[in-house]
């Protein structure tokens, strides 16, 4: 089941966001869906990153995800809702997780020359998989909107980011 889930979500299937939106207990299968992004991530940058990449990789993948759907979930159901918008932390967690299935491609990384041709078009996929999952989530009508609230996410992300990194950078580097 979690394998089929996570080929619709790689098809862009829109009502395979909306089942595991209203599905409770796929939180476990989202989780981990991520999990085996980070794997495969760490895989294909793992000449560069080594096992300690790969694991640090996957953990900061976790974290991503679960930083990355409280943002989605401030900037799209409270800041910039629809009138139809009715959506909670746990909805945005199963879609965006599940939104992650593409990022199996990234363990292809290894391969020598085409390895970042076929990373880049997984990111790109995961991209758009994102807003999909971002608009169904959110039960928005408007495609315009979900990439708003993604661009916007983004755009905080960076900035908590490097607010971190200011903060603790100094600690980091001593």
């Amino acid at each position: 089941m979690l394998f089929q889930r996570m080929l619709r979500a790689a098809k862009l299937d829109v009502s395979l966001y909306e089942e595991v939106e209203a599905d409770q207990t796929a939180l476990g299968q989202a989780m981990l869906v991520v999990v085996l992004h980070g794997v495969a991530a760490g895989i294909g940058s793992y000449d560069e990153a080594g096992a300690t990449g790969l694991v640090f990789g996957t953990i900061g993948q976790l974290i991503g995800w679960f930083v990355w759907a409280l943002v989605t979930y401030l900037v799209g159901a409270k800041l910039l809702p629809e009138a139809q918008t009715h959506a909670d932390l746990g909805q945005l967690l199963r879609t965006i997780g599940f939104s992650a299935a593409p990022g199996l491609l990234l363990a292809l990384g290894v391969i020598p020359f085409v390895g970042g041709i076929i990373a880049f078009i997984a990111q790109i996929w995961m991209l758009i998989t994102f807003v999909i999952a971002v608009r169904q989530a959110l039960d928005y009508n408007s495609t315009v909107r979900a990439v708003a609230v993604c661009v916007l996410g983004w755009l905080l992300m960076v900035a908590i980011t490097a607010a971190l990194m200011l903060i603790f950078g100094g600690f980091l580097t001593k």
